[in-house]
């Protein structure tokens, strides 16, 4: 099988605008990107709907491909992308822009995912540790939860705790059951990419603002692979003061 990466790219964020090409010692944050995944792939592009992403992709000798601004997620316009680098690719990657410490071998794990020949998606998960804090991690809405059957496939996600522990405190759960993280990333067989992109938006993904419960809601199934790797998601400028931190610290 190969393997296409498709990194979405936009610039007009609300809360950092022109966050992909924000400085990271010398490099654009999108091209920190870039270069942690292009080892592990058949090929990588990002997808674009600015002229200054597009630049500054070229700049650096990476592929970029030019995306339609009226898109309301990743997951379309990686679908548009796609269908403008053409055939020849069987499994397509979406990975996030804004998350410069990705770790290969996630991307490995998640292209494991597909040994089994019925896998249509495929995502990550990350345990949660016993000793995380409650209220930072756990009842953060901003990270959703994942539950798994026996199949390591997601059963469902939440912006809530799942699964909620009966007769137990808030402190006690963390050490007694354990809960998943979901890392957003996901892999898709190219023509269920295409099928999904063509959803209208269902009733639970607008409750919890999930896109990829819209998929298990039409019957789709999600493989999970697990990582024990942390990645460093940037949001705000004041993620990007932490993540600048960070690099120093491992430089």
């Amino acid at each position: 099988m190969k393997f296409l990466g498709i990194i979405p790219a936009r610039f007009a964020s609300t809360r950092f605008p022109g966050k992909p090409l924000a400085d990271m010692d010398g490099k654009p944050m999108i091209q920190r990107v870039y270069e942690q995944v292009q080892n592990v792939l058949d090929a990588v592009y990002v997808a674009t709907d600015d002229s200054r992403i597009e630049s500054a992709v070229r700049s650096f000798g990476g592929n970029v491909v030019m995306t339609s601004d009226q898109h309301r997620s990743g997951t379309d316009r990686c679908y548009e992308a796609y269908r403008k680098i053409g055939d020849g690719y069987d499994i397509v990657i979406n990975i996030q822009g804004d998350e410069p410490f990705i770790h290969p071998q996630q991307i490995e794990t998640l292209k494991a995912c597909f040994s089994d020949k019925h896998v249509q998606i495929a995502t990550l998960v990350k345990p949660f540790r016993p000793d995380d804090d409650f209220e930072t991690t756990l009842f953060n809405a901003n990270s959703p939860k994942v539950v798994l059957n026996k199949n390591m496939e997601a059963m469902y996600f939440s912006r809530s705790i799942i699964p909620y522990m009966r007769g137990k405190k808030y402190t006690e759960w963390l050490p007694n059951h354990v809960y998943y993280k979901h890392i957003g990333l996901y892999a898709y067989l190219a023509n269920v990419l295409k099928e999904i992109t063509s959803l209208p938006q269902s009733s639970l993904e607008i409750a919890e603002s999930l896109e990829q419960l819209r998929w298990l809601e039409n019957g789709y199934k999600i493989k999970v692979g697990i990582t024990e790797q942390e990645t460093i998601g940037i949001d705000t400028p004041e993620d990007m003061e932490k993540a600048l931190a960070f690099l120093a610290s491992i430089k």
